[in-house]
């Protein structure tokens, strides 16, 4: 029970890290207000990621394949842009500057999370293939 909430406290740390080393790198076009701006917007980011990206990414699957993945550029831009409409007091200059941090944000949670986690399969998230709850 307690694995799946420490996994779960750690990437929503890693991806709070992200966010706050983005909006130093792109100190001009991503701004929080506050700390609990950055805070709610890591926490959001990562429910939109685990809720409407996969929603988006089945919509648009003809135009993934199409443009060979490329595509899910734009999809991250858009749940990126959608929590910055969300959250108050986290703000995304536009469309191309979400692009470019959504991009940035991910490769940054993909280092951190290598420190952080390790590649050890205790600190992941397993569904439960029992039928049984998650926490």
């Amino acid at each position: 029970m307690f694995q799946n909430l420490t996994s779960f406290l750690a990437q929503w740390a890693v991806t709070g890290v992200s966010l706050w080393i983005a909006s130093l790198v792109f100190t001009k076009s991503i701004r929080f207000d506050s700390t609990g701006a950055l805070i709610g917007s890591a926490l959001l980011l990562g429910l939109a990621n685990a809720l409407v990206k996969p929603l988006l990414i089945v919509l648009t699957l003809p135009l993934t394949v199409l443009t060979f993945g490329l595509f899910l550029l734009v999809v991250n831009a858009l749940v990126l842009l959608l929590v910055s409409a969300l959250v108050k007091g986290f703000r995304v200059s536009g469309f191309w500057m979400a692009v470019f941090a959504s991009l940035f944000i991910s490769i940054v949670s993909i280092i951190i999370g290598g420190f952080v986690f390790g590649g050890s399969p205790e600190m992941q998230i397993h569904m439960p293939t029992d039928g049984g709850t998650w926490l």
